[in-house]
């Protein structure tokens, strides 16, 4: 299949690209399905701004799919929007019919298109719907199939700041400790993630989009206020002082995570932790967490032995990723008997990545059984130490 995408090194095309030039080279295993028949041989025609016409002539000869993701977004002269929409579909559509060629077209128009509500009035809506008459009259004339959506707010890697997504401009500006500015914060919002329309568009090429009446749409979406939206990136940076992470359980927040993360610069990609430095090692908490409780990494010297501590309800797994150790756990308190209960041990290395569990009630250490090597231990407790509940015990196993 030959695919023509104009508009390609903009922000829904270079992550278009990406996504096909990935299922093209086998990396996407589970976009490789239906009417993408023989994969490989996948063709990507790419055209924007630097290209000649002569290129589009010769794409439009060749082509079997077309995303017109060409646009104009931020023009210095009003008059330019309708020259840059309307006039390039215009453009393009004429060289589909000199050439013959039936392919299915998509359209990414905008929501602004519907020139209802905030949008009355709106040029760019204005020249929107024009493009979006072109392509019905276009699929009318011809008989070819034409795929026209409406995209709301969009967000993402890649997509510019102070450009056309408050999104992007809250995440560049947060990220480079740049000021942000929301005059009303209960505006709604539509948004949708990049992931999940570049998911749309590999179904529209397999003939399978979303209709919703004369459009299609993106099945996946979240509607917000701007509010939200300013609030939750600008709690971001903080997490990394805390230690805590966001709440993932939510997909748009997690979203909007990935999307801020793509904004920090190449300096900020790598933040300190607070060690606890003794002669036995250190300790260091990595995250902490109100309902999952918190990871840390332990480091113990040769020979060392830490722990020899009991917990009420807290519990631990251990996990040793480096150096050869042995974990020993005893019930406290008698058995009938009279007598301590039997001590449990567990040879650990990091040879052979295992979980062992911290059970309430046992007190238990870990050694380092190596004259030369350090012994170190990813920890997890179900909750963040607090020192004025420490919940910790100690008595020598």
């Amino acid at each position: 299949m030959k695919v023509l995408i104009t508009g390609a090194k903009g922000f829904v095309g270079k992550n278009l690209v990406a996504s096909l030039e990935a299922i093209r080279d086998g990396k996407d295993k589970v976009r490789r399905i239906d009417r993408l028949e023989n994969p490989d041989e996948l063709v990507i025609y790419e055209y924007d701004v630097e290209n000649t016409e002569e290129d589009l002539d010769r794409f439009c000869a060749d082509c079997d799919f077309v995303f017109n993701l060409a646009g104009v977004n931020r023009p210095k002269e009003q008059s330019e929007f309708m020259a840059g929409n309307f006039g390039f579909a215009s453009q393009l559509l004429a060289c589909l019919k000199k050439h013959k060629n039936r392919a299915p077209v998509i359209l990414s128009s905008s929501a602004q298109a519907s020139l209802e509500g905030r949008y009355a009035g709106s040029e760019y809506g204005k020249s929107k719907r024009a493009g979006e008459e072109l392509f019905f009259a276009y699929a009318r004339e011809t008989g070819s199939k034409v795929l026209v959506y409406r995209f709301p707010n969009l967000y993402g890697k890649w997509c510019r700041p102070n450009y056309n997504s408050a999104i992007a401009t809250f995440c560049h500006n947060v990220a480079n400790d740049m000021p942000i500015q929301v005059n009303d914060p209960s505006v709604p919002m539509d948004i949708v993630h990049i992931d999940d329309l570049i998911d749309e568009m590999i179904r529209a090429l397999n003939g399978r989009e979303t209709r919703a009446g004369d459009y299609c749409m993106v099945p996946v979406h979240d509607e917000t206020t701007l509010g939200f939206l300013a609030d939750t990136i600008k709690s971001f940076p903080e997490m990394r002082a805390s230690l805590g992470v966001p709440d993932f359980s939510s997909p748009l927040v997690a979203k909007l995570y990935g999307t801020w993360l793509t904004y920090l610069p190449p300096e900020k990609f790598a933040y300190d932790l607070k060690m606890n430095v003794d002669p036995r090692g250190s300790f260091t908490e990595i995250l902490r967490t109100p309902d999952r409780g918190q990871v840390s990494v332990n480091i113990s010297k040769p020979g060392i032995t830490k722990g020899n501590h009991w917990h009420h309800s807290k519990n631990e797994k251990f996990v040793v990723v480096g150096g050869t150790g042995l974990i020993r756990l005893r019930k406290i308190g008698k058995d009938e008997t009279g007598k301590d209960y039997p001590i449990v041990e567990f040879a650990v290395s990091g040879d052979h990545i295992r979980v062992v569990e911290m059970i309430p009630g046992y007190t238990h250490s870990i050694i380092n059984l190596s004259d030369s090597d350090d012994l170190v231990t990813i920890m997890w407790a179900n909750e963040c130490f607090d020192p004025k509940k420490p919940d910790t015990y100690f008595e020598e196993v």
